[in-house]
């Protein structure tokens, strides 16, 4: 079956949140050590979000997350952060990676594009006008109150386009997060990103699964999608 709408990882599939964040990082806290604070930062992530997947802390937002986390983080560098509301805004400020843009408005000709994403819908949005990412809509946490990969985060995301699960599609560079979209009833797709963590990557340098779809890139994912269901390239 075809699908109706692709929904999309965002953070590491999306847009090279490593570089982007360790470049605000440098210009905020010269003379730290910039990837390795960014690094840190995003090591905070899923242990932030598991509190409240486990149920031991009620939903906010990952801006809020992002910000405890970098108070965090800022202590165990031994740095003031100045001002860490502002540098907080570096993970609305993510450079997307260069097939991302052309593969999204490929894709966007044939069916729905949208994340479902970890991120707020403030944070999507601000992203989104920064990386120039043409979504439909913005779905994912804010919309389920609740932290991929539980499966209310992708049912409420089709839910909201008022499409049985079957009929969307989800796109990532994280295996686990396909596991748990397929787990939920959702097509599948993997797009490898070889450097999200920088040259020394250990994890998601293949596919662990059959996925529906498993591609390079964006491009190619909207290739196979055309060859799969005769709509032709423009």
């Amino acid at each position: 079956m075809s699908p109706k709408a692709l929904i999309f990882d965002v953070f590491g599939t999306c847009v090279d949140w490593r570089s982007s964040v360790a470049r605000d990082v440098a210009a905020a806290l010269p003379g730290v050590d910039a990837l390795a604070f960014a690094d840190a930062w995003r090591g905070e992530y899923d242990p932030a979000m598991a509190r409240v997947r486990d149920g031991n802390r009620g939903y906010v937002a990952l801006d809020v997350l992002h910000r405890e986390n970098l108070d965090r983080v800022a202590k165990r560098f031994g740095v003031d952060p100045g001002n860490p509301d502002a540098l907080n805004q570096a993970w609305e400020r993510l450079t997307p990676w260069p097939d991302v843009v052309p593969g999204l408005t490929r894709l966007r000709r044939r069916a729905i594009i949208a994340p479902c994403s970890n991120g707020s819908i403030a944070l999507m949005t601000r992203l989104a006008r920064f990386a120039g990412l043409p979504w439909d809509c913005i779905l994912g946490a804010d919309i389920a109150q609740d932290y991929k990969p539980n499966p209310s985060v992708y049912l409420a995301s089709c839910a909201a386009l008022r499409l049985p699960p079957d009929e969307v599609m989800m796109v990532a560079a994280h295996n686990n997060d396909l596991v748990a979209a397929r787990a939920a009833g959702l097509q599948t797709a993997f797009v490898l990103r070889r450097s999200e963590h920088g040259p020394d990557q250990e994890t998601d340098l293949s596919p662990t699964d059959n996925w529906d779809i498993i591609a390079n890139d964006f491009n190619e994912v909207a290739a196979i999608l055309e060859a799969k269901f005769a709509v032709p390239s423009p």
